[in-house]
């Protein structure tokens, strides 16, 4: 431990995976939504961070994510927005470094919302070492400004982040839908070829059909509140796969395009419309990356597995229910 340690934590947060898709950011350098969106905590999968004030050194913040460090330019805003929250609520504080170490047990950068994870887990991590308690509300207004997904997995169950909205709120808790399961079938390990952060811009400047999105996402997103206040699978299902393929159609049509699609992910959503066709209640959806996260019940769970063991005994599978908000982690 340094010598001139200010203060230190651990904290660990769940991915929240978007169901109606945030896709496309405001004008301006704050990071605010254009687009609302519709997520899901889930459990299973976490990121863990250890945040570690210490009095100014050279070199300034770091960050590791698995022992890798990264660049200092993706986390230059959102440690900007912690210091001014410290000047303000514990201004004694004085200046301070820095040092962040994190690690999830998913792949990083893949399209599984490790981004949404990691800041939301770096959020509690920094505000707790330097000694701040903040309401989940400003909680997610900080994780915001790293990333916009990051808002929601302040909160864990169903939680909802409105277009031009500074934070997320929950909708309702991880309690509420007990019997929904989430399997995530990981098509690959590796980083994507193009940050969700440049596809969206790229979206935003060329696609012919931005605006049209931005406006189809908010009518998307009035439909499915009802849906899930009913907790009605069969409704909610085809608006979930209707505001993942529109958002793809997006980056599809931008230039050049964007396409992180590959063989495996066409065969699984292929998989889930047969499975319809038999009368499952199953609906896939997809981040900005190669992965494929199928919805359905519990009940459902058995036969799903067994389609994808059949067809793709190669794809790693997990099987997640409705995870909760981020916590200390004394283990850490």
């Amino acid at each position: 431990m340094p010598n001139n340690l200010i203060g230190q934590a651990t904290a660990a947060a769940n991915p929240n995976l978007a169901i109606i898709k945030y896709w496309g950011k405001e004008e301006g350098l704050d990071n605010i939504p254009a687009s609302p969106s519709l997520g899901i905590t889930l459990d299973g999968l976490h990121t863990v961070t250890t945040a570690c004030l210490t009095q100014p050194k050279p070199g300034g913040d770091r960050v590791l994510i698995d022992g890798k460090p990264q660049p200092k330019r993706r986390f230059a805003d959102f440690f900007a927005k912690f210091r001014k929250l410290v000047d303000k609520k514990n201004p004694e504080m004085g200046r301070f470094t820095i040092t962040a170490e994190s690690a999830s047990n998913f792949p990083n950068s893949a399209g599984l919302a490790s981004s949404a994870s990691g800041f939301a887990a770096l959020a509690l991590a920094c505000t707790r070492a330097a000694e701040l308690e903040l309401p989940a509300k400003e909680l997610s207004a900080l994780a915001r400004v790293g990333s916009v997904s990051a808002a929601r997995s302040v909160f864990g169950g169903f939680v909802r982040l409105g277009s031009g909205a500074i934070h997320a709120d929950q909708i309702h808790d991880e309690a509420w839908w007990p019997d929904l399961r989430i399997i995530v079938v990981e098509i690959e390990k590796g980083a994507k070829e193009i940050s969700s952060r440049a596809a969206m811009e790229r979206t935003k400047r060329t696609s012919p059909f931005y605006r049209a999105w931005i406006s189809d996402s908010k009518e998307n997103m009035d439909k499915s509140l009802p849906a899930l206040e009913t907790r009605n699978l069969g409704i909610l299902g085809p608006l979930i796969r209707r505001s993942y393929l529109r958002m793809f159609s997006t980056m599809l049509s931008s230039y050049p395009p964007t396409v992180y699609w590959k063989p495996a992910s066409l065969a699984v959503i292929a998989l889930c419309e047969r499975l319809r066709i038999k009368g499952l209640n199953v609906w896939e959806t997809m981040d900005a990356g190669p992965q494929v996260k199928i919805l359905c019940l519990d009940a459902e769970v058995p036969l799903v597995m067994e389609h994808l063991a059949a067809e793709f005994s190669n794809l790693p599978t997990r099987i997640c229910g409705v995870g909760g908000p981020p916590y200390p982690d004394n283990n850490g």
